[in-house]
């Protein structure tokens, strides 16, 4: 999930488009982009926009403005007091709670947004050893969100860590964050348990299918293998209206903070 707010990422998208006479992004076509690595430059995007220069152009001055206004990303609401609470938590068995990033984020675009010191500080509450971005030349090509790949990764990097004393984490005993439809389908079919954080406007696009959200079956991005999606209100998956409203022991975890 992005940890800080998405708006940034539309800002970029709509200066390039408004240069060239288009208009903005709606969130009908953001909802398919979001968390899917190279989507800004991909079929999408593209067959939407019909702008008058190339897809390289597009990406190009698309990362000058990204280069401009990324330093200025500020996290969620709530993010900063949750990574800090689980970084101390407790699951019921009085067990450490392990945490790790996966982002689809290139690190060139990562670095940018944690030029500013807070947001460095707040990024660094995870490991570097258990951080995986969009270009882990690990994750191989085409199994960005919403393949499971990247929330697999994470877990491996969070297993591969653990104290000699520590059980190895399954992924039914995860918890994914995520603010992306793809990226709760990627988690759904890690077999992880997920919380959708979703912006109000794609929140409004999604109010009738919301069930189909949280299963991972809306069908947005296609993949071939549907074996390992949710059920309709299997509870496997909830929806917050933010991360302020985290409800730590309806997930078994416990802080002091």
């Amino acid at each position: 999930m992005s940890w800080l707010k998405e708006d940034i990422y539309t800002l970029c998208a709509n200066l390039v488009l408004e240069k060239h006479g288009r208009p903005h992004l709606p969130w009908s076509v953001k909802a398919q982009l979001m968390g899917v690595p190279g989507s800004s430059t991909g079929e999408v995007f593209h067959k939407w926009a019909q702008l008058p220069i190339s897809r390289e152009q597009f990406r190009k001055e698309q990362k000058e403005q990204q280069r401009i206004h990324f330093p200025e990303c500020e996290p969620l609401p709530g993010a900063e007091k949750l990574l800090r609470g689980l970084k101390k938590a407790q699951n019921t068995n009085k067990a450490k709670i392990h945490i790790a990033l996966a982002s689809s984020s290139e690190k060139h675009n990562y670095n940018l947004k944690i030029l500013r010191p807070e947001m460095k500080e707040l990024l660094d509450l995870f490991d570097e050893n258990r951080r995986v971005l969009g270009d882990d030349p690990r994750l191989a090509s085409g199994r960005g969100k919403p393949h499971p790949d990247i929330f697999l990764m994470a877990l491996q990097s969070i297993n591969d860590t653990l104290e000699d004393d520590e059980v190895p984490i399954t992924p039914a005993e995860c918890l994914v964050f995520e603010d992306s439809v793809p990226g709760v389908e990627a988690g759904r079919r890690a077999q992880m348990r997920v919380v959708w954080v979703p912006h109000q406007a794609l929140e409004a696009e999604y109010k009738d299918k919301e069930s189909l959200v949280l299963a991972g079956r809306t069908g947005l991005v296609q993949v071939a293998d549907d074996s390992k999606l949710g059920e309709i209100d299997d509870g496997w998956a909830v929806k917050l209206s933010s991360l302020e409203h985290f409800p730590w022991s309806d997930f078994g975890i416990f802080t002091s903070t």
